[in-house]
């Protein structure tokens, strides 16, 4: 029997996820990525002093590779050190108040009731009901399952939840939703920050996302090594089960014979066969014919107002003064709304940005003495393929966001700006086709979620991963479209058209 020959392109998350369930399978797997390392997003940057994790900061959703290694016959509890936070963000305003989050729902509402009073501890509760549910709901029914409509959603979720379907409410904005549950505006800001893990704006995106809210409530992990550790961890589960990884490879475009995929070609103008080619990296690069302008599929263009956030990140080593930092750490100035007009309407960072600021050796609450490493960062538009380096005056934008830093207590002892800057025109050439955008497209509409990508595409042979397609952005999710992709191709291999 033929055993099936795949490449998978990128080594993020989703590709390296359905490297492993595909050798699994049985097949001949090799991945292939640009640069060179694992990760993708998950990469850490070298500031003449320490490797700081320069993506994602946040790991939630430890079932999804619990899973993973199970069904590999491996154990993700030994693949890994991490460790469960208590606490699960502190965040400050320029007024001086100061809110941590907690792992423990009652430690969160002793401290809402003394932060904003018992009247939002008690919405506090509803709006934690009501994230339950949109979860519970959509869990299974449309996060680890193949991309539904919207009537095969109705149809998974069943007759008798159909009511709770319905109370996840995509017709409301998550920012008019949290009405309903808080009077004190700066609890309404903390809460409606959950629409950027997805990149989007809170006043656009639906109601459903408060599901955000009880994934952290089920456990946040700290990574004494960072993100890329997991990343690490995913390329061994891989490695043992015979996937070979190809690092500084740059695919120039896929090949096709008999309309299904057949292959790809690097630019060293190296041909590789293949039965089947997972493709992991922004899928709008395939849209815009990056990979080859002759490819027929069902994949459409993104337009510059469907991206997703950007960002302008910051990696340093420093020490801090006045505000006691914990390791994730969000700070609000008081206009909220101007930030998402700025950069989905204006295409520019608002004067007054939100900041978020992982203190990276504050694992367990540890307090570092001397410099600690720090990623910061400021959301941004993504016209990375479009705009010139002053739209981004990294030293302009550092002054912008030390200013909201300093007003809410935390000061950066550093004499310029840090050495380190990702700009989305960074963003863009690091992944490309992406604009810059961290997300794909953002999740604006009660529709926005069935018009991401599917495992699945029209041009036989090839499959999609990661974050820019179903199930969505996030290091989770675009661990389960990688599964996901894995299981398209075995069921495909089962019962060919």
């Amino acid at each position: 029997m033929k055993v099936p020959n795949t490449i998978v392109i990128g080594a993020g998350a989703g590709g390296l996820a359905a490297a492993i369930d595909l050798a699994v399978a049985g097949h001949t797997v090799t991945v292939i990525d640009r640069a060179s390392e694992p990760g993708g997003k998950m990469r850490q940057v070298f500031d003449g002093q320490h490797f700081i994790d320069a993506g994602p900061t946040v790991f939630t959703m430890r079932w999804v590779f619990d899973a993973l290694f199970a069904d590999a016959n491996s154990s993700f509890s030994e693949a890994l050190d991490m460790r469960p936070a208590d606490r699960l963000a502190r965040h400050g305003w320029s007024d001086g108040s100061q809110l941590d989050l907690y792992a423990d729902h009652a430690s969160n509402r002793a401290a809402i009731t003394a932060f904003a009073g018992a009247r939002d501890a008690q919405g506090y509760d509803r709006f934690c009901q009501r994230a339950e549910n949109n979860y519970r709901v959509l869990k299974d029914s449309f996060m680890t399952a193949q991309q539904p409509s919207m009537l095969a959603l109705a149809a998974r979720v069943g007759v008798k939840q159909l009511p709770a379907l319905a109370a996840t409410r995509p017709d409301q904005t998550l920012w008019r939703a949290l009405d309903h549950y808080f009077q004190d505006p700066r609890l309404k800001q903390l809460f409606a920050r959950y629409a950027t893990y997805v990149g989007s704006s809170p006043m656009q995106c639906p109601a459903t996302l408060m599901l955000i809210a009880h994934v952290e409530q089920e456990g946040v992990w700290q990574l004494p090594k960072g993100m890329r550790a997991l990343a690490d961890a995913l390329m061994r589960l891989g490695q043992s089960h015979g996937v070979d990884y190809r690092f500084n490879s740059h695919v120039q475009s896929l090949s096709t014979s008999n309309a299904r995929i057949s292959g790809v070609t690097l630019d060293t103008s190296e041909s590789l066969r293949a039965d089947n080619v997972v493709f992991a990296g922004d899928c709008n690069a395939i849209a815009e014919g990056l990979l080859g302008p002759h490819l027929t599929t069902d994949i459409k263009p993104r337009t510059q107002a469907q991206r997703g956030l950007s960002a302008m990140t910051w990696c340093l080593s420093a020490e801090t003064e006045g505000f006691e930092l914990d390791y994730h750490n969000v700070f609000f100035d008081k206009h909220y709304q101007h930030e998402f007009d700025a950069i989905f309407n204006d295409r520019t960072i608002t004067d007054c940005p939100t900041v978020y600021v992982c203190a990276q050796d504050r694992v367990g609450g540890h307090k570092p003495s001397g410099a600690e490493r720090l990623l910061i960062l400021i959301n941004a538009p993504a016209i990375g393929d479009t705009a010139i380096d002053a739209d981004f005056d990294s030293e302009a934008l550092w002054r912008r966001t030390t200013r909201v830093l300093a007003r809410s207590g935390c000061h950066i002892n550093t004499p310029s700006t840090p050495s380190v800057v990702t700009t989305p025109i960074d963003f863009h050439g690091l992944f490309p086709g992406s604009g810059g955008s961290l997300y794909g497209q953002t999740s604006h509409g009660m529709m926005s979620s069935f018009t991401r990508g599917n495992s699945r595409t029209a041009l036989a042979g090839l499959y999609l991963a990661g974050g820019t397609v179903h199930p969505g952005p996030g290091v989770p999710m675009a661990t389960l479209s990688g599964r996901l992709a894995a299981q398209a191709i075995i069921e495909d291999a089962a019962h060919p058209h």
